[in-house]
């Protein structure tokens, strides 16, 4: 059996959906589970989990797509930002088509402005080491799974004396929006599938304080199907027994403190600030800025543009779709003016985006 075999073993399956069946019937209610990790909202979808589940379980997908809860507003900054002459624009794919107020950077690019997908911000670096007549900035969207390597290529551009290289920052961090979640009256939650990607860096301890101010179980799962299926059996069973803790299911990857080391260059080039998050409005201490000591390579600093008051999408349900209040097929544009081709919000745009995954894998 080889190693992705392992994860995907029908009768393990089946045994893991007998147990959490006859658990969740103990519980004598319909329990809620969020899952706050795109990577983890496509593979439900692909694997077609919640159709195996018992009717007295409910997924729903929270924030966990970092393109998806990116507000508008940062969208048409970098919209702004494209416009400045002798500007070169760096992005990870997924942010090409998200819509701004008024266009989107893939719009913006067949009008001519220079737009480049790049694999890493290091990329972006070399783009700027090898063009000192242009102005590279690179927009810095993702959690603290990507955030580090950001942090890094400031390091990196400092280090090599770049003056054409800056970050336009919208790095956002777990788990305070899960708390605001977990306050929510009209949400209840019931306990989350913690984000495993996330996890690595920040570590399965940084979710106690959800546990114990907020009572609601968290286990950190991996992405395979027996993954996700084990990560369910174990926060039934707490709900089941009426307690809520912290368990790490992907401990083959996941460590209790996470990676210190890519804690400390997050802490070197980045310190907390508020942030705000498309549906879930200005969240304290949740986002990450660029120190003082790398203002620099700050893009919002370097450049001053202005930007007119975002508009929202009209009728798009896309903020309240990132809270797990509603179920994509709830929104009437889904399937109909917003496909994958013609996005209207953020959550049909990225790969990881509750409309999209549901979208290509739905029934």
């Amino acid at each position: 059996m080889t190693h992705a075999s392992a994860y995907r073993d029908p009768a393990v399956a089946a045994k893991l959906l007998a147990r959490i069946r006859v658990t969740a019937a103990r519980a004598g209610r319909t329990i809620t589970l969020m899952e706050v990790c795109g990577t983890h909202t496509m593979a439900i979808h692909e694997y077609g989990l919640r159709g195996l589940l018992p009717a007295g379980i409910r997924l729903v997908s929270g924030p966990g797509c970092p393109v998806c809860v990116s507000p508008i507003d940062y969208v048409d900054q970098a919209l702004a930002l494209c416009r400045l002459p002798g500007t070169i624009i760096t992005t990870f794919g997924d942010m090409m088509r998200v819509p701004g107020s008024q266009t989107s950077l893939l719009e913006e690019k067949a009008r001519g402005a220079d737009i480049r997908i790049v694999y890493s911000a290091l990329d972006a670096v070399n783009l700027a080491r090898h063009s000192p007549e242009r102005q590279v900035v690179f927009l810095g969207v993702g959690f603290e799974t990507t955030a580090p390597t950001v942090a890094g290529a400031i390091l990196q551009a400092q280090q090599a004396k770049l003056d054409n290289f800056s970050v336009l920052c919208a790095h956002k961090t777990m788990p305070v929006p899960m708390q605001t979640l977990s306050a929510d009256p009209d949400l209840q939650v019931d306990g989350y599938l913690c984000p495993a990607h996330v996890s690595a860096i920040i570590g399965a301890d940084a979710y106690t304080e959800l546990t114990t101010r907020y009572h609601v179980p968290c286990v950190v799962t991996g992405f395979e199907p027996l993954d996700i299926l084990q990560g369910v059996d174990m926060l039934v069973t707490q709900i089941a027994a009426g307690i809520a803790t912290v368990e790490n299911q992907y401990r083959r990857y996941v460590k209790n403190a996470g990676n210190p080391r890519a804690q400390q260059l997050l802490a070197r080039v980045f310190e907390p600030c508020d942030a705000r998050w498309r549906g879930l409005g200005l969240i304290a201490g949740s986002g990450l800025r660029i120190r003082d000591a790398y203002s620099s390579f700050d893009a919002d600093q370097r450049f001053r543009v202005t930007v007119a008051p975002a508009v929202e999408p009209a009728d798009c349900r896309c903020g309240e779709i990132l809270k797990g209040k509603l179920d994509p097929r709830e929104c009437h544009l889904f399937g109909q003016r917003c496909t994958p081709a013609t996005p209207v919000g953020a959550c049909m745009v990225s790969s990881e985006g509750t409309c999209a995954a549901e979208y290509k894998y739905g029934v």
